[in-house]
């Protein structure tokens, strides 16, 4: 491995290393759709990945300071940017945590409409990274698939807060507008189909064999190294904790709904990419239930 030459005059961030003729060092990101907003520092040996030093925080920063100069109303655009494909929620705690500071009581329907915007949001965030999965892992399927199915959610959303990416739906109080007319019968009739194309990933891309040779036992994440790290979500589940915070720690209306949660125990690269597509499925009866309560 290329050995490092220690410098007092270089700028954070930067190092010089000796010329090695085996290793090679690239930068994966940080525009890369596929570096999570990173730059990761990867050294190869022929097609061999021999170091990778991740290196975070290029975008999105200063979220808190651009708060300090904007209403509890206008801070909802910026604070929804980290994320893009999954605004409601990552906005979700914002708002919540705003209701809590003011004593701001929501109306029922609206933490309905809420969970039903959290829930379709997650599908579409986890399509468009199980889109980039799939090709990063040379199954093109798994490119077309999710990348085409997510438009059904993604139309949705579209009529009901009038934007296809960042919604900027949710408000303290509750959301921006109510759902348009028959929206419940329009979702359901979506949920119903997206649900049957989720469970076709399952023999086009979960049971393929090509899949299991590259993630199973890869990357092996123990459950108390989980904890110990901090991981959270579908990481953290995949790694035999039983954690869901929708469930741990009900928000709106999710205690009077039946949600199960997803986990798996080998906390491999297999375990990792599983468990959001169990999601999705659960999403997809979260989804149901709220539907059918309004309609109700």
């Amino acid at each position: 491995m290329a050995e490092v030459i220690p410098t007092k005059e270089m700028p954070p961030g930067l190092q010089v290393e000796n010329v090695d003729d085996r290793i090679m060092t690239l930068n994966v990101g940080p525009q890369h759709p596929g570096s999570g907003h990173m730059r990761i520092i990867v050294k190869i040996d022929g097609d061999y990945i021999v170091d990778a030093d991740p290196d975070p925080g290029y975008v999105h920063r200063g979220e808190e300071k651009m708060a300090e100069a904007r209403n509890y109303i206008t801070n909802i655009p910026h604070l929804e940017r980290p994320v893009i494909h999954d605004s409601c929620n990552i906005l979700y705690p914002y708002v919540l945590g705003v209701e809590d500071l003011v004593g701001i009581e929501v109306p029922e329907r609206a933490k309905y409409v809420r969970v039903i915007a959290a829930e379709l949001n997650r599908c579409i965030y986890i399509q468009y990274w199980l889109a980039i999965y799939g090709i990063f892992l040379g199954h093109s399927t798994m490119f077309m698939w999710p990348a085409g199915d997510r438009e059904l959610f993604i139309d949705l959303m579209e009529k009901i807060s009038g934007a296809r990416v960042t919604h900027a739906y949710f408000v303290p109080g509750g959301v921006r507008n109510d759902v348009p007319a028959n929206f419940e019968d329009v979702c359901l009739r979506q949920v119903n189909y997206f649900e049957k194309r989720i469970k076709e990933y399952g023999d086009i891309f979960y049971d393929n064999p090509i899949l299991k040779a590259r993630t199973e036992d890869t990357g092996v994440l123990s459950r108390e190294d989980a904890i110990r790290l901090g991981t959270t979500g579908s990481v953290l589940r995949a790694s035999g904790v039983d954690y869901d915070v929708r469930v741990k720690e009900p928000y709106d209306v999710y205690d009077e709904l039946d949600v199960h949660t997803n986990v798996l125990k080998a906390g491999d690269s297999y375990a990792r990419s599983k468990v959001p597509w169990l999601d999705m499925l659960e999403s997809c009866n979260i989804i149901r239930q709220d539907c059918i309560t309004i309609l109700a």
